[in-house]
């Protein structure tokens, strides 16, 4: 197939990339390289050096490369920053999004798989989250994802356009010779192991006071290939005429706490690291794992790596950014 990227050069993107390649797909990449890295994108993928929010050159893109899907990754993607800068967020995250399903409507393109994410569900529950538990973002990130999710399903109602949304929970990990780095890094893992690598002086906790089992918040860790994966259980899913568009969660419904994930990145790296204790950041929720039920039952796809393989594959990839 003829597949867009959007978000290419980044994270997930330039992982999704690769696995698209590899699996035999045409690949074209647009990215605005604010927040990507070129680097990161294979020779054999084509670029476009493209801003979503314009509208104009995203549209030239798509008539120059004919995708028939497009994954769309391209945000911003920091929560707490969020907080600080919600014109950013609604500006980059809803008018690139617009753009690019106006784009596609008006060449033609009909099937997209949108990057969403679990903080589009808001406070935690004492459960792993299903698709359909309230929408109630308390984050401007978060708001971002939830009024994308329900703009992508009008153009699905007006335009017949095609849709699986993924909300995403805490990807992480490396491979195809790609890592994390973000400017600057907000993930806890890659931070955790910055700091184990001598490149950070310390790593902060942010609130220990939350009613969790060590007062530390609970998050679930995907592998960023496993995640990647489910975008091509996705591929086929909308090539099937009798398929309807979908949301799924995508995460592994194992909650490791911000404790236990200092504990083991210790254990893995061999070093001690010194941690400090601080307030808790605007827009953080106690608990967030997921219900994977469905994308299992719909899609037969599961997780395979595990959190061991997540830390050790990205402190492999923290050990060789450091040394360029």
């Amino acid at each position: 197939m003829r597949i867009l990227v959007t978000g290419g050069a980044g994270y997930i993107g330039s992982h999704m990339v690769h696995l698209l390649l590899k699996n035999g797909h045409q690949v074209a990449v647009l990215d605005s390289l604010k927040n990507g890295h070129r680097e990161f994108i294979p020779r054999e993928a084509k670029f476009f050096k493209v801003d979503l929010k314009n509208l104009k050159a995203t549209e030239k893109a798509l008539e120059s490369f004919h995708p028939e899907t497009i994954i769309h990754f391209a945000c911003y993607i920091a929560a707490g920053e969020s907080m600080e800068k919600p014109f950013l967020y609604f500006e980059n995250n809803l008018l690139g999004g617009i753009n690019l399903l106006e784009a596609m409507r008006k060449k033609g393109v009909g099937k997209i798989i949108f990057s969403s994410s679990a903080a589009v569900y808001g406070e935690d529950k004492d459960k792993p989250l299903k698709e359909t538990d309230p929408i109630d973002p308390t984050n401007t990130y978060g708001e971002t994802k939830a009024m994308l999710e329900k703009i992508i399903d009008w153009y699905s109602k007006i335009y017949g356009m095609k849709y699986v949304s993924f909300r995403y929970f805490n990807a992480a990990g490396a491979d195809y010779g790609v890592g994390e780095k973000h400017e600057p890094e907000t993930h806890l893992i890659p931070l955790l192991l910055q700091t184990a690598n001598g490149r950070k002086k310390d790593f902060s906790i942010f609130g220990t006071d939350y009613p969790t089992k060590d007062g530390t918040c609970i998050r679930d860790y995907i592998h960023v290939t496993d995640l990647c994966q489910a975008h091509l259980k996705a591929l086929e899913y909308l090539n099937n005429k009798n398929k309807a568009s979908e949301v799924f969660n995508l995460g592994t419904t194992k909650g490791k706490s911000v404790k236990e994930i200092i504990s083991l990145v210790k254990k893995i790296t061999r070093k001690n690291f010194k941690i400090k204790q601080t307030e808790r950041r605007p827009g953080d929720t106690p608990l967030l794992t997921a219900d994977n039920s469905k994308a299992f039952k719909i899609l037969g796809w599961k997780p395979e790596k595990s959190l061991r393989d997540i830390i050790t594959s990205a402190w492999q990839w923290e050990q060789k950014l450091s040394k360029k």
